[in-house]
């Protein structure tokens, strides 16, 4: 799973969340990615390329997303650091300071 060491990887994605990572980050994100489905963090868009809201996963495929009551975005990029931090911390059971 994910340990001290990957924090390095944290600091990277928060730093540049969309376009290339390195190998190790890569493999951070694979971690958070994969597994189980259900309750899993997710970006829902409301408007394209101006508005997003933060949803779970259900635990079925074809079930609808269950939106987070009051949690929505006009920056992608500090969007998808949200989700990595909830994601983070999911796996890890520690909050992110970046």
């Amino acid at each position: 799973m994910l340990g001290k060491d990957d924090l390095v990887y944290a600091v990277e994605f928060m730093e540049s969340p969309i376009g290339y990572h390195s190998p190790g980050l890569q493999r951070v994100l694979n971690l958070m990615r994969g597994g189980a489905l259900e309750g899993k963090y997710v970006l829902v868009t409301l408007e394209p390329c101006r508005r997003w809201a933060l949803a779970r996963l259900p635990g079925r495929r074809g079930a609808p997303v269950s939106l987070v009551a009051g949690v929505e975005y006009t920056d992608q990029l500090e969007a998808e650091r949200d989700v990595f931090r909830r994601r983070w911390h999911d796996l890890t059971g520690t909050e992110l300071k970046a």
